[in-house]
């Protein structure tokens, strides 16, 4: 045993080493690589002076003793929305205590908090309440969130992020908050609602609309050069100095531009592309570590997104990982006859033609995919496509269901495969 891992962990002849200390004795490339994770609020936000602005004013009737307008935000992932709301919290938070008003800023991650019940239960115990997240009829938080409310005099600044995935359960929360304020005496709500949908608003009842978009900002896309600038101020309280090898910040910006100018992208490159210039025991962040970061990136999307599909779409997927082992490109047909006997083997009913062609259009879209519409003349026309992700990596995950685990059996059989006799019982 200690033969067999002796010399890759640093292990020392005649007894063990912490594993750790041969890392922690590597190459020294961060500073502080928090710094370069979605959740660091910096200092200073460039390229969003405007919205903070913007903010400020609408705001500022809290620190009068007044309630704010409800404010609902728009723009698409990595156009920092929620870095910039939780900056201008802050900042309320401290301006209130020099202007002697109690005005406290709670934030709420719908995706996590999703129904009426929790979003109340989440505002009651942030003050002390000891409301129970579940068994409480709603009626009863919500009067509890006025008591508690009333007896500190708080003016409370709720902010709803990704409100997108509350909308659909917890309409009458909504309401209910955006219209509290008429109930209350001593104390007030105010709403900052964060989307990265732009058609949020048309699934809003029309009365919650009218009290939730009283005003509204939108947030564009970072272009290259903000993107820049963006991943220089983070570098510099990152990475030790000099680390960074020319060029690697401005490809970094230069891809996630492309990619609807997010900034997520652009610092989680940053990040993935020190960590793999840390294990490659390098002494500086390098354009190529960049390329193998994007890589990464790109395949942990993949896998995720795979792991979260229907079977139709996993068995679909595995009839193309199977036919790109001896063609690059095949067309809906080819990979429709495949689907059709791997599911008779996996126990499943196989959808139409038609429907697996839709499927195939989620998967271009999802970037799985590569697929275009091919003329054949006076054959018509038909889909080709080939596989964008590693097949390997693909076809692990795709294992990973119970359902599709009696498939791995197939893999390999090339000549059986390229007449489809592979299939046959």
């Amino acid at each position: 045993m200690e033969k067999a891992i002796n010399g890759e962990y640093g292990l020392i002849s005649g007894g063990y080493m912490n594993i750790f200390e041969n890392l922690l004795s590597s190459v020294n490339i961060f500073k502080n690589r928090d710094v370069l994770r979605h959740s660091y609020t910096p200092e200073k936000l460039p390229h969003r002076e405007e919205q903070i602005n913007q903010l400020a004013l609408l705001l500022s009737p809290l620190l009068k003793g007044g309630a704010s307008s409800n404010i609902f935000i728009y723009g698409k992932t990595g156009t920092g929305k929620t870095a910039t709301v939780n900056f201008v919290g802050r900042q309320l938070e401290e301006a209130s205590k020099k202007a002697k008003q109690n005005v406290v800023v709670h934030y709420i991650n719908c995706e996590i908090v999703d129904t009426a019940y929790r979003v109340l239960a989440s505002i009651a115990r942030r003050f002390g309440s000891n409301v129970p997240m579940t068994g409480w009829p709603t009626d009863q938080v919500y009067d509890e969130v006025k008591k508690v409310l009333e007896l500190r005099k708080i003016r409370v600044l709720v902010i709803l992020d990704e409100i997108d995935k509350l909308v659909k359960k917890a309409e009458e929360a909504l309401y209910g908050l955006t219209r509290i304020n008429s109930e209350l005496k001593n104390s007030s709500i105010s709403l900052i609602g964060i989307s990265n949908n732009l058609k949020f608003k048309n699934f809003l009842d029309a009365r919650v609309l009218s009290s939730l978009s009283e005003e509204e900002i939108v947030f564009p896309p970072y272009n290259a050069e903000q993107l820049e600038d963006i991943l220089l101020q983070r570098s510099k309280l990152a990475f030790e100095d000099g680390v960074l090898e020319e060029g690697v910040i401005q490809l970094c910006a230069a891809i996630a531009a492309q990619e609807h100018g997010d900034a997520r992208k652009a610092l989680d490159l940053l990040r993935v592309s020190a960590e793999i210039a840390e294990r490659e025991k390098d002494t500086k962040v390098r354009v190529e570590h960049v390329r193998k970061a994007l890589r990464k990136i790109e395949t942990d999307y993949m896998i995720e997104t795979v792991r979260t599909l229907p079977v139709h779409s996993k068995i679909l997927l595995y009839s193309m990982s199977l036919l790109s082992e001896i063609a690059e490109k095949f067309t809906t047909g080819e990979v429709y006859c495949v689907y059709k006997k791997l599911c008779s083997k996996v126990g499943v009913d196989s959808l139409t033609q038609r429907r697996i062609s839709d499927l195939i259009s989620e998967l271009d879209m999802l970037g799985v995919v590569n697929s275009v519409i091919i003329s054949k003349g006076r054959y018509g026309r038909t889909r080709e496509m080939k596989l964008e992700a590693d097949r390997d990596a693909l076809r692990k995950v795709l294992e990973e269901d119970y359902r599709l685990q009696s498939l791995k059996k197939f893999g390999g059989d090339l000549k059986k495969f390229a007449n489809l006799k592979l299939f046959e019982s």
